[in-house]
């Protein structure tokens, strides 16, 4: 009886252990802030890397004190559904599209115009100042999301399967030029000076490949991934789009920190954007030597023409309809 009690009180000591082995870890991080982050971006892409820049970043500046898990390839939310379970308080962090922004704040939509903003320095200042201080707190009002940093997302140039001498938009006219399938999209491939045409972004390359388009516009960057240098012989350096995407927050996890984390958690969040920032402009300088490598053309246009054509065609239309008085005015003021 003896032995039989001692081996029981020995059994009963090892569950003990073993339970306080598994809860422990749990119960401690209870403690700590969790920050969940949902992304579409893939490992190797630097929208991707700098998450781990922001998990690195709050656990040196707040050791122990937040829980960071980050969900790439929209393994948590797919895309653009993130912002709808931030609002339910499903997802704490994410990236967002401007034009995602837009579907709520019209007056957003400026930023998918054509030549609204000029480079990634730009796109900084604008963001980073009064204009961006106004947008931010009206997002934060209607998306129930507070915008915390500005990622580079790249600049859209065109990529044409035959040399053509561009220099204005009327030298694009009859140019089947790939787009997006939305009529934003559509409609900025209209005001470049081609005749824009939707198709699914896996058919581009055969697309090209057979004649069906003429060209496509994307960043350096994905036309390499993508291989389109293998099927296109000329890249037009027309700028046309200066792309970002907004690390945000949901306001049901901002408004739960205290002044101390917030100042950590932007801070972390400005890191992030920092680190793709420098890596995604570096690796665009770097593709145009690889390109011309590839025996591609790559030449610049008169990039003021298309400009000044552009935005003329928006102030035209609809769109510029919902943008604030005088916004279109302030941002290109911004030097």
């Amino acid at each position: 009886m003896l032995t039989f009690s001692l081996r029981r009180s020995g059994l009963l000591a090892a569950c003990a252990a073993l339970w306080m082995a598994a809860v422990l870890p749990t119960a401690q991080a209870q403690g700590k802030v969790v920050l969940r982050i949902s992304t579409p971006a893939v490992p190797d892409d630097w929208h991707a890397k700098m998450w781990t820049v922001f998990k690195d970043s709050l656990e040196k500046s707040a050791p122990g004190e937040f829980d960071v898990q980050i969900n790439l390839n929209a393994s948590l939310f797919k895309q653009g559904t993130e912002p709808a379970a931030m609002a339910r308080g499903n997802l704490e962090l994410t990236s967002v599209s401007a034009f995602d922004i837009a579907k709520l704040v019209p007056e957003f939509s400026v930023f998918t115009a054509g030549y609204v903003v000029r480079d990634p320095a730009h796109q900084q200042k604008v963001f980073n100042g009064p204009i961006g201080a106004a947008l931010f707190k009206t997002v934060s009002e209607k998306m129930d999301v507070t915008p915390l940093a500005t990622a580079y997302l790249g600049t859209r140039q065109i990529n044409l399967r035959e040399v053509r001498n561009v220099k204005t938009p009327a030298d694009l006219k009859g140019v089947k030029l790939r787009m997006p399938a939305s009529k934003e999209w559509l409609f900025l491939g209209e005001a470049l000076g081609a005749t824009a045409t939707p198709l699914a972004f896996g058919e581009v390359y055969l697309g090209l490949k057979t004649g069906t388009i003429d060209g496509q516009d994307n960043p350096l960057p994905s036309v390499r991934a993508a291989k389109f240098y293998e099927v296109t012989r000329h890249i037009v350096m027309t700028g046309h789009l200066v792309d970002g995407v907004f690390i945000a927050i949901s306001n049901k996890a901002w408004n739960a920190l205290n002044a101390a984390q917030k100042q950590k958690v932007k801070a972390a969040a400005d890191a992030a954007a920092s680190y793709n920032n420098d890596n995604r402009i570096q690796e665009e300088r770097q593709l145009v030597a690889f390109f011309r490598a590839q025996g591609l053309q790559v030449t610049t246009p008169d990039v003021e023409a298309f400009r000044q054509s552009v935005q003329k065609t928006y102030l035209n239309s609809d769109y510029a309809r919902v943008w604030g008085k005088g916004l279109l005015e302030r941002i290109n003021a911004t030097r």
